[in-house]
């Protein structure tokens, strides 16, 4: 892989020093979370395949079996089930956790005997109401750091409508097959589709830790990473930091906006339940804005416009989570030079990219990290370094992820 300066800058915001230290990481033990996913309303074409989807109902009499990359361990694990676009109660009539086999990603199978079921205030079954969450009681099960775990739910009833929640940007595959099955260590025949649907979270009993969650977009989702290869630079970041006690939390959805809501609501709607309440979180690493500029009208007025309202809602992310003593970080806007969406004839996207990027840069946040110098073309700095680019000059493969995990430094945290 080319190597290249890594650049990151300082605290220098108005009054950042009056922010205290990030308080999640106590020397006793608390919940942090190991795992997120950014719930969304599942668009039509992300539905589960027939016959799980019907034409009032979705996974009706259904076992759902999902793997997770964990960041950080712990010895007691709990699980958060979302149905935060849903239009009608959910009831979960089962659920279970337990180890893959082989530890992979994305497999049907799990180890025999290492199944423990779920329990929601001492019950089997839980009813999750509308636009709501869940969280099911502790269970003693070890989860090792950035490792692979399984969750398994059974749904009788299923879900009357078709808004159903999920985070269809999985890039791992889940199982559906029918029949009451979250404990069998095998599905045979079971149904593969490479989305996540109802799970949100899963929290761990640590020591000493805390999480770093980062907002994004397709950027951070992994578009054009590795089905069931975990190489997102949310995972890579871990996997190089290797620090037991700092969860990475993924918060990132393809097509999201800090604006405007496109695939999921905008990050300003967000924010509330997918960092402010994020059990453990200390700090934020913010990596959005690029779908913002490309959706809006390349002219004058309307890069000028697109300019002063993201640096109007980076401002208040930043105060927001200092209220709850977060620490906000911001990345500059990798390039988007040849896409056929976002690049426009007289560039004036691109000038709007650098000027956003001379915000973020100029100490509006705690402190920023140069993911645009880390994957440029040192040749065209508005085009992807080839070696990174996915093909379509905005999304990135893994050696691009590689580099932008590497940019981060490990003095943030």
């Amino acid at each position: 892989m080319k190597r290249r300066a890594l650049l990151a800058g300082s605290a220098g915001i108005a009054g950042a020093g009056l922010v205290p230290s990030p308080a999640a990481a106590s020397s006793s033990s608390c919940w942090v979370h190991t795992w997120t996913a950014m719930p969304q309303l599942t668009e039509p074409g992300n539905l589960p395949p027939a016959p799980f989807t019907g034409s009032d109902s979705v996974l009706v009499d259904t076992t759902l079996r999902q793997t997770v990359h964990t960041s950080i361990g712990g010895k007691l694990m709990r699980v958060r089930f979302s149905n935060a676009f849903g239009t009608t109660d959910l009831t979960l009539t089962s659920a279970a956790v337990a180890l893959p086999a082989g530890g992979r990603a994305g497999v049907a199978e799990i180890v025999p005997g290492s199944s423990r079921a779920l329990t929601f205030s001492g019950e089997d079954s839980v009813v999750v109401p509308v636009g709501a969450q869940v969280v099911s009681d502790p269970v003693p099960i070890r989860v090792a750091p950035r490792s692979n775990l399984t969750v398994s739910v059974y749904l009788a009833e299923g879900q009357a409508g078709l808004n159903l929640t999920s985070h269809p940007g999985s890039r791992t595959t889940s199982w559906l097959t029918r029949g009451a099955r979250p404990l069998e260590a095998e599905l045979p025949g079971a149904t593969p589709v490479d989305h996540w649907y109802l799970i949100s979270g899963i929290e761990v009993i640590a020591s000493a830790a805390a999480g770093v969650v980062l907002l994004g977009d397709s950027l951070t989702d992994g578009r054009g990473s590795t089905t069931n290869g975990n190489d997102r630079w949310p995972d890579q970041l871990a996997a190089r930091l290797r620090d037991p006690r700092l969860a990475v939390l993924n918060q990132a959805a393809g097509g999201n906006r800090v604006l405007h809501d496109g695939l999921g609501p905008n990050v300003l709607a967000r924010l509330d339940r997918d960092v402010l309440g994020v059990s453990g979180a200390a700090w934020v690493l913010v990596f959005e804005g690029v779908n913002d500029i490309g959706t809006a009208p390349a002219t004058e007025a309307g890069q000028g416009q697109v300019i002063t309202a993201l640096t109007g809602a980076y401002r208040q992310i930043v105060q927001r989570a200092h209220a709850q003593r977060l620490r906000v970080y911001g990345a500059t806007i990798t390039p988007f030079g040849g896409n056929t969406g976002y690049d426009d004839p007289g560039g004036l996207r691109e000038r709007a990219r650098v000027a956003v990027n001379g915000v973020i840069r100029g100490g509006i946040f705690d402190s920023y990290v140069d993911f645009a110098a880390a994957v440029a073309d040192p040749a065209n700095p508005s085009r992807l370094d080839p070696l990174y680019d996915v093909g379509d000059h905005l999304h990135l493969n893994p050696a691009g992820y590689a580099a932008l995990a590497a940019a981060v430094p490990r003095r943030l945290f």
